[in-house]
């Protein structure tokens, strides 16, 4: 899982600090107002009375407009009083931050019986911040506190551990800490499956508690072989090259075998332009088989199927070719399929390597 950006600038900030600057002004232009306010209208508590300014008084600025005025100056300057005194978005966030990391949610009394039921909580359950009530662990792979307590991201689940993850970060990423499996083997349920490891089997457990799960042994079922991606139809022009893919699980590993409709010898036999080629993977107890042939001809079209078998049972998958001339293909209208130079890509490995042959 990849970190997270490093912060920004924020426009909330921007825009706060607009909004500051604009209440400030305006502050700054009703002080201005209150002490011309109390230099025209009040002295020592009685009506202001210059022969030099009476008449302008009397034109422009009537003795009676003062208690209003005093009056509007009051109520504006308490409405903005408390804009004045707020912080910026990111300081406020700041705060925020810090102060949860000194003091912590306030706790009271616990009481257990008033405490919600958490539902569909597939990691299990934790103790919530003031270790009272339960609350939904953390899934794999979801963020979380280092320091497992449960005051920003959470707490993980059973056989989870809180980890930094430092690999794969591009430039400018940080870490971000987050819930890793304790253990990567193979499982055996009760249900007759494969689960990849503990933790995947539980949120199978945790979602269908009706079923009453258990974990039969380590390490994979023995089962009759599976094909997870079979192959699919195609259809290409005379000389060009076709791949058909098929991916099949089981344990013990299965054995994938390639056969054409109407002949009984296994591909690719003695046909020069038809190779074979089989790998583990992609994922633990899988392989894969692919059958490629090469400048196609139109001999060459029918229905291919994919055998895979164990000691434990059998399965099958079919697809079919449909090879065209180029006088038909221009007939058609259609488009070449994209060409696939090779199956796989040289420096791309299985992820389990040789040991799943």
């Amino acid at each position: 899982m990849r970190g997270r950006q490093q912060d920004s600038p924020d426009p909330k900030g921007s825009d706060s600090r607009s909004l500051q600057n604009k209440v400030a002004s305006l502050a700054a232009l009703l002080t201005s107002g209150r002490s011309y306010f109390r230099e025209r209208c009040l002295s020592d508590g009685v009506w202001v009375q210059r022969p030099e300014e009476l008449l302008k008084m009397q034109t422009s600025f009537p003795p009676w407009l003062c208690p209003a005025l005093l009056f509007s100056l009051c109520s504006i300057w308490i409405f903005i009083s408390p804009l004045l005194a707020l912080p910026g978005a990111s300081e406020y966030l700041h705060r925020g931050w810090q102060r949860l990391l000194e003091e912590g949610e306030s706790c009271a009394d616990c009481l257990s019986e008033e405490c919600p039921t958490p539902r569909g909580c597939l990691a299990g359950v934790v103790k919530d911040t003031c270790d009272c009530c339960f609350e939904c662990a953390n899934l794999e792979g979801q963020i979380c506190d280092l320091d497992n307590t449960n005051h920003f991201y959470g707490k993980c689940g059973d056989n989870l551990e809180c980890q930094l993850d430092m690999g794969d970060l591009g430039h400018g990423e940080v870490p971000e800490p987050q819930c890793i499996c304790l253990s990567g083997t193979a499982i055996c349920g009760s249900d007759g499956k494969t689960h990849s490891q503990i933790c995947k089997f539980m949120e199978v457990v945790n979602a269908h508690p009706e079923a009453n799960l258990t974990v039969i042994h380590e390490g994979p079922c023995e089962s009759a072989p599976q094909i997870l991606s079979p192959p699919y139809d195609i259809w290409n022009v005379t000389g060009q090259d076709v791949i058909f893919g098929c991916e099949v699980f089981a344990y013990p590993m299965a054995f994938i075998e390639w056969r054409k409709d109407g002949t009984d010898m296994l591909l690719p036999g003695d046909d020069p332009h038809i190779s074979v080629q089989f790998r583990g993977g992609p994922q633990k107890y899988e392989v894969t088989g692919w059958l490629q042939i090469q400048e196609v001809r139109t001999t060459d079209e029918g229905t291919y199927h994919c055998f895979a078998r164990n000691k434990f049972g059998e399965t099958v998958a079919t697809a079919s070719l449909t090879v065209l001339t180029p006088d038909q293909l221009n007939m058609t209208g259609l488009s070449l399929p994209k060409p696939r130079h090779q199956l796989f890509e040289d420096d791309e490995e299985s992820e389990y390597g040789d040991d799943y042959y």
